[in-house]
């Protein structure tokens, strides 16, 4: 071959259309996905430090298109640290995708996320405790005790 073609999801000097080579880019997704969304090596996560296992332990807390992006990361996740296999990748798509799931991760407020589970299940607990009051309150009565 008289000119080596360089694949350019992993060279380091080949970024004139990305910030950051593909497989770098992806290590971050999976890194912002274990700390926003709880998936992978936590006290009950798989010990796996890839995309694909982060995925598999939290796709159902993110939005479908959000989801499809990762997935196509993760699909390449495995073809990027092949040197012959990288060169089939589209970095330019690839890229695209790291970044779209990158800002809705980095989107996502934990502590707002926290204060609305304990609002909602707070939310709950009040109804089912007027609920059962009424109830009460009502069964008295019909027993003649009120």
């Amino acid at each position: 071959m008289l000119f080596p073609r360089r694949c350019p999801v992993t060279d380091v000097t080949d970024t004139a259309h990305l910030s950051a080579p593909i497989a770098l880019r992806i290590a971050e997704v999976s890194a912002l996905m274990r700390a926003k969304l709880g998936a992978g090596s936590g006290r009950l996560g798989a010990g796996g430090g890839t995309l694909a296992a982060a995925l598999r332990r939290a796709s159902h807390r993110l939005p479908r298109r959000i989801r499809g992006q990762a997935r196509l990361l993760a699909r390449a996740e495995e073809k990027a640290r092949h040197p012959k296999l990288c060169l089939t990748l589209d970095a330019v798509a690839l890229g695209r995708a790291a970044d779209e799931v990158a800002g809705y991760l980095k989107s996502i407020d934990l502590a707002d996320r926290r204060k609305g589970w304990w609002l909602g299940m707070l939310g709950g607990l009040a109804f089912n405790v007027l609920a059962f009051v009424t109830l009460l309150v009502v069964i008295l009565r019909w027993r003649g005790f009120l």
